[in-house]
């Protein structure tokens, strides 16, 4: 695609040109789940007319259909995050399970009492709680990396808490609360320092940005499908060979045996160890599909378009004495999160989405954060490249009638 057509990009987007609540659709929840082009519905709908069938073993054509696309959408995904080999790359239902499967497959098996696990302080509940649970089952140890105030992490903190007994660092590539944009290559250069094993969360950044796993040098990076333009239930996590061949499997059943008898049981090669059961099949086509459709543009150029919708939005909000920012970190992906003086976030989410206006309000599933600025949550306005100008003015012409009703 040549020059930047907002217009051309939204018509590929049918969800989009709808009336909520008798307005024109502003969909802001981007960070929550992204919606769907044309070529992803589409792939998902012929997959179930045309060829649906199980992979793998299959003796008839549809069978041997499916498994190609679903190979196939495995070899589009290595590419994608530039993966060095197919085999890295694990089918998931998200970034939730990614998270989840290293913590039981890498960790419960290798982490002893005295090891340490660090995590920062502005990490989704999924980057916390299957942590916690490591470490009531191993004896191993969590410890919190601060965030600043201005929601940068604090990276002398950091330094300061690496050591010898660190075994894993797993932080948010992007904060989906505050939109930091966390200094990662610097965190998997330190932590390799000590060791340490390093696991990204870029469930916000694979929606921005090209993500080169060999580049951060990471040992594992999580992503979701429908963050990234894709179905929902279908996630990826790619790991190194080395250490995913170390791990024992997450779950047991279907694809993940090679063979079974009452004495014992062998397991599959790499990647179908981690992927028990019926896959979803589906949904790994139509995420293929959703990262084709975004290899046609040039992602910088629909980065600098989302950069310049959040910097409008800043410059507005900075304008009005009653929005309070939350987050002022320098290097932010496009997340508005702010509070309305006097109002409560669901308040004013509620009478935004009577105007036809998405938002998310609450904690956003990051309540230590929210707990830290001492605030019940905020209300997240997240852009997407086919999101436009005239829709954050229609935002805060939505803001100033909020006011009127609850100011």
């Amino acid at each position: 695609m040549g020059s930047f057509d907002i217009e051309r990009i939204r018509q590929d987007f049918p969800i989009l040109h709808q009336q909520v609540n008798g307005k024109p659709l502003v969909y802001l929840d981007n960070a929550a789940t992204t919606q769907k082009p044309v070529a992803v519905l589409d792939a998902v709908n012929r997959y179930y007319r045309e060829i649906n069938s199980n992979v793998h073993r299959g003796a008839h054509r549809l069978s041997d259909l499916a498994t190609r696309e679903f190979e196939a959408a495995r070899d589009t995904v290595q590419r994608f995050i530039n993966a060095p080999h197919s085999h890295e790359i694990i089918w998931t239902r998200g970034t939730t399970e990614s998270i989840n499967l290293v913590a039981q497959a890498f960790g419960r098996n290798s982490f002893r009492p005295g090891d340490e696990i660090l995590i920062s302080a502005m990490e989704h509940h999924s980057n916390i709680v299957p942590w916690q649970i490591l470490a009531q089952q191993t004896g191993a140890q969590l410890k919190v990396i601060p965030v600043h105030a201005d929601a940068e992490l604090d990276m002398e903190a950091f330094s300061r808490l690496l050591s010898e007994r660190t075994r894993l660092v797993s932080v948010v590539h992007v904060s989906n609360a505050l939109g930091t944009v966390n200094p990662v290559r610097e965190i998997v250069r330190q932590a390799h320092e000590v060791g340490a094993r390093v696991l990204l969360d870029g469930a916000q950044a694979t929606p921005h940005w090209n993500v080169d796993v060999q580049t951060l040098d990471c040992d594992f990076y999580a992503f979701s499908g429908h963050k990234v333009f894709g179905p929902t239930g279908i996630g990826v996590l790619y790991g190194r060979t080395e250490l995913l061949e170390q791990m024992a499997p997450y779950q047991a059943g279907g694809e993940m045996i090679e063979k079974v008898s009452f004495s014992g049981t062998t397991y599959n090669t790499l990647p179908y160890k981690f992927e028990a059961g019926t896959p979803h099949i589906a949904g790994a086509i139509g995420l293929a599909a959703a990262i084709d459709y975004l290899a046609q543009f040039d992602r910088e150029q629909l980065l600098a378009h989302e950069q310049r919708l959040l910097e409008a939005t800043l410059e507005r909000a900075g304008a009005d004495p009653q929005i309070q920012l939350i987050g002022r970190a320098r290097d932010r992906a496009s997340v508005f999160s702010f509070l309305l003086e006097g109002a409560h976030p669901n308040d004013v989410g509620t009478l935004l989405d009577q105007q036809g206006i998405a938002v998310r309000t609450g904690h956003h599933c990051a309540m230590p954060i929210m707990d830290q600025f001492n605030i019940p949550g905020t209300v997240r306005a997240s852009f997407a490249f086919y999101n436009t100008l005239d829709e954050v003015e229609r935002l805060f012409a939505g803001l100033e009638k909020c006011k009127t009703f609850l100011l």
